[in-house]
């Protein structure tokens, strides 16, 4: 029984919310109400969270204050589709109410998730109940009316979870939608999943409190093997210690002090890594002489993680296994210096007035959009949400004062506006595409002689000028819209939902199409996926032409995974 959580007991429930999630996270997948197979709720749930974790973990010594930091900083950079974002404004709004404690009681707890839902719902432009949100709330006005009474957190957060699962069950109610797929909100359910984590830490519980490497990001690339050419002297290494370290300062360090400190390390050895992010440096270097590398840090802040190797005992110990594993590093590094020096080209080079970012999963989606404008394509979309973070790095390889970015799905759309938010030196403009047709038509729509905010408010209107539809196969048996479903079944989902079913993928787009031309549309096009063979697009093209003679017919290869075809008429 304990009345406070203190800096280490919040750092473990975190941890073990977080590894709950993902341990979990297929099952809330199945929760989505549509059985398409990209269900992502569990997937962009546990990325968000894990991004978040993984600072949580390397925090050392914690205090309230550094844990919440770490909470709060992860989650919103790593915060992947409407689901992701969501849970990082809770954990933002959660963090804002109790980092400036020492420990938590049960009044700052009940204050901090207040907080959180009022963070999370001013995150969201039209909520909806019976969602995340809702569950959320729910808990927080139990937590508030039981605080007052109930000092011991354990059975507190006992009787706040129990409340919790019993609004979620609740959410079919609420939501028709849910009713009829037979299912909970699959938010509402990750949500429950890291608190019931979280509390089983807290009564202590066996739990994981190890982030596993496999459980972060895919997008994550993973450290390359360190590997050591056997046919060269350690006469050859210029500088023998391969030397970490982190600087923790008491500010949030400038840009000043961390180029000077890099300048610093230039003059002292080779293999230089050095970044910030607000309060803590990050040092890669190699050097002769490691203590000197940490005096200097010493005069920024205290040192944390230090790690010394001495690379030419290592390189004794390394024999050569594989010749075409080196030659693929060597042109690897030089494709690496190549990429550098264009990059840093481009940033000699004027600042554009526009630019342009792109959601896309497809190689084919992809040259589209290259071909008509886009300066830069982040892979993902469908199958793979991008984080917050991805945005932040995709608007920093585009030279442009204002940036335009075109998300291509509803659920990408709100890490875009988180991004716009952090942003720093440029303006995003987020234009609420939902599909990739929309996003297609508002590129179109763009005209360099009008100004930014004309220009979104165009291209945004542009996005409504087109109806479009996605094809793909139920991943199980359920009912949509009185329209039962079976396992494997084409659907074809369009912009207000469900069009036609059938078994057969030419039979379910004709249906489909049938329900989206109208007398006024001029054009239809189709994007064929990856899992179509061109012959086929091109003979459903061909019975289109004979359908539709009024209308234009298009078929333009996409290369989407999972999506047999995009279609869009216009």
């Amino acid at each position: 029984m304990s009345n406070l959580i203190d800096a280490l007991a919040l750092k473990n429930c975190f941890l073990a919310g977080a590894n709950n999630l993902n341990a979990n996270k297929e099952l809330i997948n199945e929760l989505n109400v549509f059985p398409v197979p990209d269900g992502d709720t569990g997937t962009n749930m546990t990325m968000t969270i894990m991004s978040a974790a993984r600072e949580v973990a390397a925090v050392e010594d914690p205090t309230i204050e550094t844990v919440a930091k770490a909470m709060a900083s992860g989650s919103l950079r790593g915060a992947r589709g409407n689901s992701g974002v969501i849970l990082s404004q809770l954990i933002r709004g959660f963090t804002k109410e109790i980092r400036e404690n020492e420990s938590i009681d049960a009044v700052v707890l009940a204050r901090a998730f207040g907080r959180a839902v009022e963070t999370a719902y001013k995150a969201v432009m039209k909520p909806k109940e019976g969602t995340i949100l809702t569950v959320a709330k729910g808990m927080a006005d139990k937590i508030t009316e039981l605080a007052v009474a109930e000092s011991d957190i354990e059975d507190l957060m006992t009787k706040v979870i129990e409340y919790g699962d019993e609004v979620l069950a609740k959410t079919p109610e609420m939501l028709p939608v849910l009713k009829e797929a037979g299912v909970v909100d699959s938010g509402g359910q990750g949500l429950m999943t890291v608190l019931k984590g979280a509390l089983a830490a807290l009564k202590g519980e066996k739990v994981d409190l190890e982030i596993h490497d496999g459980d972060i990001s895919s997008a994550v690339k993973p450290q390359a093997e360190r590997k050591s050419r056997g046919d060269i002297s350690t006469a050859d290494i210029k500088f023998g210690y391969c030397t970490e370290f982190m600087v923790n300062g008491d500010h949030a360090f400038t840009d000043e002090e961390v180029d000077g400190l890099r300048d610093w390390l230039q003059g002292v050895g080779d293999s230089i890594v050095c970044f910030s992010d607000e309060n803590i440096i990050k040092v890669h270097v190699h050097t002769n002489h490691p203590g000197n590398a940490f005096e200097k840090g010493l005069s920024m802040g205290y040192l944390s993680r230090m790690k010394v190797d001495n690379m030419r005992l290592e390189h004794h110990e390394v024999l050569i296994q594989d010749a075409s594993k080196i030659a693929a590093e060597e042109k690897e590094k030089e494709e690496e210096k190549k990429e550098a020096a264009e990059k840093a080209a481009k940033k000699d080079e004027p600042m554009k007035d526009f630019g342009f970012i792109s959601v896309s999963a497809g190689d084919g989606l992809s040259e589209i959009f290259r071909g008509v404008g886009v300066d830069y394509v982040i892979e993902g979309g469908q199958t793979m949400n991008p984080s917050t973070e991805d945005i932040l790095k995709a608007c920093d390889e585009v030279n442009a004062k204002d940036i335009f970015i075109l998300p291509n799905n509803k659920n990408i759309i709100l890490a875009a506006n988180q991004a716009k938010e952090l942003l720093e030196g440029k303006t995003l403009h987020v234009i609420p595409s939902k599909t990739i047709p929309q996003g297609i038509s508002a590129m179109i729509s763009f005209s360099p002689d009008l100004s930014a905010s004309d220009n979104e408010k165009v291209m945004s209107e542009a996005t409504g000028t087109v109806k479009t539809a996605e094809v793909t196969y139920a991943v199980r048996d359920t009912s949509i819209e009185g329209h039962p479903i079976i396992k494997n079944d084409i659907m074809v989902l369009g912009d207000d939902g469900l069009l036609s079913v059938d078994k057969d993928i030419h039979s379910a787009v004709l249906a489909g199409i049938k329900r989206m031309a109208s007398d006024d549309a001029e054009i239809i096009t189709l994007y064929y996926g990856a899992d179509t063979k061109e012959e086929d697009a091109e003979a459903l093209g061909e019975e289109l032409r004979k359908l539709y003679p009024q209308m234009e017919t298009e078929v333009q290869r996409g290369g989407q995974p999972i999506y047999y075809y995009f279609i869009s008429v216009e």
